[in-house]
């Protein structure tokens, strides 16, 4: 069944109830707000703007929109990219897209002008929406892009290179289109994230998009009555297919627009959200603010607060174990994905395997696992090895890129690029990217096994660690540490906590900095290669 039937059938039981509401703690000045919407917000509450649309509201706008492209020629196939930061009109325009029978093509908010480009070229997208925040970026390229592509701007003051969606959308018909849609139809353009180079396009069908959202479902139990607050941006999988397992039972979901400690705690206690997916560097500042007496937990109401989880990097095994000192009543639970599985879910731990934290879990509900050589043989429990997953949501390819797509997908199974062990029990632990090992002296090192270990340390806030370039033993490894605020810690003492570490894995560098990580958590080793090896280092490392 094609995700949209799912949007019409909420619109059908729950049509006046509330599904999404926007919460944006700072409004800016290129903020989407008309004169008269300022003109009705207390000057009191400027600071948490805040906007709501039923489930009828929330199909209305995407079937309008839908009725636009429509209109405009865009057919069955083709394709519509989105270029937004989280706001209400995100999920209403990538639902209109996907009525038309068009491929919703999200675009991560961080691109460069020339990134843009980039992937509008590499997806073949015939359609650009985007808002005020992108103004800039877009028009350095707009007199190129706009010769054979629709630009649609979302914000007040419409630029003169664009056309204004609100004013049209008003005006086209609020009737879903009658456009048959099947599970194996085109449905979406996911990116890469791009830590490795350049983003590759990421074709899924519907079938993926559908199958998200039950395994969401199926992992988190989300009823009606759960609110889930979505932080991380939507262009992501990992976002929207969370949101799915809501949206798949009428659930409401409330869009932050900021990841404070305070203004996360604030939005959970206001919105009476039930489950809450944050990355790792959000959960422990939370942790560190309440630490430092910032934040106290009593000023929040928090009771109804049942699940966090975390997906989209190793979680610390640490960072949990603080976690539940002061939220013991928490179920956690992790999820692991790629934008090529169709983001969370084809490997799960599972809210009651707590005391396996550190692990990924096991296959994910409906989906194989494996574990496999350099020959694809399957390893001894035990033996570390490349993880590899199949099921209805491996994606159908790198759009445009046959070599790129017959290096990961063999006989049904997407070949992650993560090296893997599976223990006794079968849970599944994450050792590093195959691209990321560092061989020193013959020995294979894997970073996230070292960064675990120094993130326990008290003072230490964030680390990453990278292989450099060494004549004797190949390469070194080099742990990159930034501290919590108002703590210290000298290379001697980081040195002598290490000596828990097998000799091997000890770090022979030690530098203080900040760790640098993109939209969705990820540490951007690249960046770091790129500061502490050298262009040279970084280049042939990506091509490998």
């Amino acid at each position: 069944m094609p995700i949209t039937e799912i949007l019409e059938e909420n619109c059908r039981k729950f049509g006046n109830d509330i599904a999404l509401v926007e919460v944006n703690p700072d409004i800016q000045e290129n903020r989407r707000v008309t004169w008269k919407e300022y003109e009705l917000i207390e000057p009191n509450t400027l600071s948490h703007y805040r906007r709501e649309i039923t489930w009828n509201v929330f199909n209305e706008k995407a079937n309008r929109f839908a009725n636009l492209l429509l209109s405009r020629g865009v057919k069955k196939g083709d394709k519509v990219a989105i270029l937004l930061m989280n706001c209400l009109e995100w999920l209403p325009i990538y639902f209109g897209i996907l009525k038309t029978g068009a491929l919703a093509v999200p675009l991560n908010f961080r691109y460069t002008s020339d990134e843009i480009k980039y992937c509008l070229d590499l997806a073949e997208a015939d359609v650009l929406v985007f808002g005020p925040e992108f103004i800039g970026r877009v028009e350095e390229i707009a007199e190129d892009i706009s010769k054979h592509r629709l630009l649609f701007y979302v914000g007040g003051n419409c630029p003169t290179f664009a056309e204004d969606y609100d004013r049209l959308t008003a005006n086209c018909s609020s009737t879903s289109p009658d456009i048959k849609l099947t599970d194996d139809d085109y449905a979406a353009i996911y990116f890469s994230s791009g830590t490795t180079g350049f983003p590759k396009a990421i074709l899924h069908k519907h079938m993926s998009l559908m199958h998200s959202a039950r395994v969401e479902q199926a992992h988190h139990g989300q009823t009606k009555d759960d609110v889930f607050l979505c932080i991380p941006p939507l262009y992501h999988t990992g976002a929207k297919m969370h949101w799915f397992g809501s949206f798949l039972v009428g659930g409401k979901a409330v869009l932050l627009r900021g990841v404070k400690p305070k203004t996360i705690l604030e939005t959970v206690s206001t919105e009476k959200c039930t489950i809450v997916w944050l990355l790792v560097p959000w959960a422990q500042d939370i942790l560190d603010a309440v630490d430092r007496g910032d934040i106290k937990l009593e000023d929040y109401q928090l009771d109804q607060w049942r699940l966090m989880h975390i997906g989209a990097q190793p979680v610390p095994p640490s960072l949990i174990a603080r976690w539940k000192k002061y939220f013991p009543n928490h179920q956690y639970d992790t999820n692991y994905g790629l934008s090529e599985s169709i983001g969370p879910g084809c490997v799960h731990l599972g809210v009651e395997n707590i005391h396996k934290v550190g692990a990924i879990g096991k296959a994910g509900y409906g989906w194989e696992t494996k574990i496999v050589d350099e020959n694809g043989n399957v390893v001894k429990r035990g033996d570390v090895g490349e993880l590899a997953v199949k099921g209805p949501g491996v994606m159908t390819c790198y759009f445009n890129d046959p070599k790129a797509t017959d290096e990961v997908l063999k006989d049904g199974w997407l070949f992650t690029g993560d090296m893997a062990q599976e223990d006794e029990d079968g849970f599944i632990f994450l050792v590093d990217r195959k691209k990321d090992v560092i061989i020193s002296g013959g020995e294979n090192l894997y970073p996230v096994q070292i960064e675990d270990f120094l993130r326990s340390h008290d003072a230490i806030k964030d680390v990453a660690v990278i292989g450099l370039p060494d004549k004797r033993l190949g390469e070194i490894a080099a742990a990159i540490i930034e501290l919590k605020p108002d703590h210290s810690c000298t290379e001697e003492e980081i040195n002598t906590f290490c000596i828990n570490l097998p000799r091997y894995k000890r770090p022979h560098k030690i530098i203080f900095a900040d760790i640098p990580r993109n939209p969705t958590g990820k540490i951007e080793k690249p960046k770091l290669r790129k500061i502490y090896c050298g262009e040279s280092v970084v280049a042939a490392q990506n091509r490998g």
